[in-house]
């Protein structure tokens, strides 16, 4: 009688259906266990590898601490991505479902929000100013994930520049509505038709990847699947104070606290350096001027045209 317990039997029997399904000999697989190493924290993390990713450019102290910063951002914002992925590529539209993923993207940008007073407080004025001169013409703005959550969140026609929001036909092409997307104000003079080398360097990274992504999420984004389940008859009203938590905290608070650290380090003394990127970072960075809603109507009249001030 064997004294090999019944559940482990079990085990071995699934795991050799599992690779009989794939056709794949699970001895092969079970002798591979014998020679594993342990897992241990630091190589499941990769913590050796992360603690080497700072790279500063200058020998000031505290440029460190704003790489790190901005790789934790990035983080964030690749969970955010991870979340609304799984809204966006659900097979079916389940109003519980996409508000816990929604709850889960509000958590990280409560997150983002707050993480502002390490940039605002967690460095020397003056060393920032120095060690900043060194990275132009990088900039924030060119973070890609940043400009995938816009494309998979709403329909490009609420992405577009105020001057135009409003009046382009529903069926413009794609590269139509890239060519007045509200963020190239932060890098292309639409009286001269010149980019900044921000820009110029940004668009042949990503701008085709961007319009791949908008031509997936025509009826896809996360606005075209809460109007789904909206017309279907579901119960959204836990899922509608999600959106415009996720709105609000994303496209105002979050704005407006980098809009507050950019102007102690750029204009507190009266100095109104220039950012980085070459951007008019007083005006860009303000909501009220991007204008950028996810989901306009979840908002009333009033609230639409109070947005950035409340």
């Amino acid at each position: 009688m064997s004294d090999i317990p019944q559940d482990h039997l079990d085990t071995v029997k699934k795991i050799e259906e599992k690779y009989a399904a794939l056709h794949q000999d699970a001895g092969s697989f079970l002798k591979g266990f014998l020679y594993q190493r342990p897992l241990t924290y630091w190589d499941y993390v990769e913590v050796d590898t992360l603690l080497t990713l700072q790279k500063p450019r200058t020998n000031y102290p505290d440029e460190p601490i704003f790489i790190m910063y901005h790789q934790v951002t990035e983080l964030l914002l690749k969970l955010i991505v991870h979340e609304l992925k799984q809204i966006v590529h659900a097979e079916k539209n389940n109003a519980d479902f996409f508000t816990v993923k929604l709850e889960r993207v509000n958590r990280y940008a409560g997150i983002l929000t707050q993480s502002f007073s390490v940039m605002r407080e967690g460095m020397d004025y003056d060393q920032y100013n120095e060690f900043r001169l060194a990275l132009a013409p990088a900039s924030g703005f060119q973070s890609a994930q940043f400009r995938v959550i816009e494309i998979m969140c709403t329909a490009l026609h609420n992405l577009l520049n105020h001057r135009v929001k409003g009046s382009m036909s529903p069926d413009a092409s794609i590269d139509e509505l890239f060519g007045e997307l509200y963020w190239l104000d932060a890098g292309y003079d639409r009286k001269t038709g010149r980019k900044t080398q921000l820009m110029q360097l940004f668009e042949v990274k990503y701008v085709d990847s961007f319009k791949r992504l908008a031509a997936k999420m025509r009826e896809q984004h996360v606005l075209s699947r809460y109007h789904s389940m909206l017309n279907a008859g579901a119960d959204v009203t836990r899922l509608k104070h999600a959106l415009r938590n996720f709105d609000h905290t994303y496209n105002v608070i979050w704005p407006l606290a980098h809009l507050k650290t950019a102007e102690y380090y750029l204009n507190s003394r009266g100095e109104g350096k220039a950012a980085t990127g070459g951007s008019e970072w007083q005006k860009y960075l303000h909501p009220s001027y991007q204008r950028r809603i996810f989901f306009p109507e979840l908002w009333t009249e009033e609230e639409l045209k109070n947005w950035g001030q409340f």
